[in-house]
C-alpha cells in the first residue's frame, strides 16, 4: 500500500515510523511535492548492494570481453 503524508506528520514520527515496513516505504511531501522517502534499513541495504553490483556490472560491460571458447582453447591446446 503506498502511503504518502505530508512532512508536518514528523512532528509526531513515532507514529510515521511504525508504518515503514519492509516493501511498505512512506513517501513524505513538502508544499505538496514529493520530497522525501523513510524505508526499511534491510530494504536500504539490499537497494544499496543491487546499486553496488549494477555499478560493476556497468564497469565490466565496458571493460574487453573474452570469447569463452577462445579462452578455453587457450588453455588446452
Amino acid at each position: 500500500m503506498l502511503q504518502i503524508k505530508p512532512v508536518s506528520e514528523l512532528r509526531n514520527y513515532n507514529k510515521v515510523l511504525d508504518k515503514v515496513k519492509k516493501d511498505e516505504p512512506v513517501f513524505l511531501t513538502k508544499n505538496g511535492y514529493g520530497k522525501f522517502a523513510i524505508i526499511d534499513i534491510e530494504e536500504y541495504d539490499e537497494f544499496s548492494a543491487a546499486l553496488e553490483l549494477l555499478n560493476k556490472l556497468k564497469k565490466a560491460e565496458k571493460s574487453k570481453h573474452y570469447n569463452f571458447d577462445d579462452v578455453k582453447g587457450e588453455l588446452f591446446n
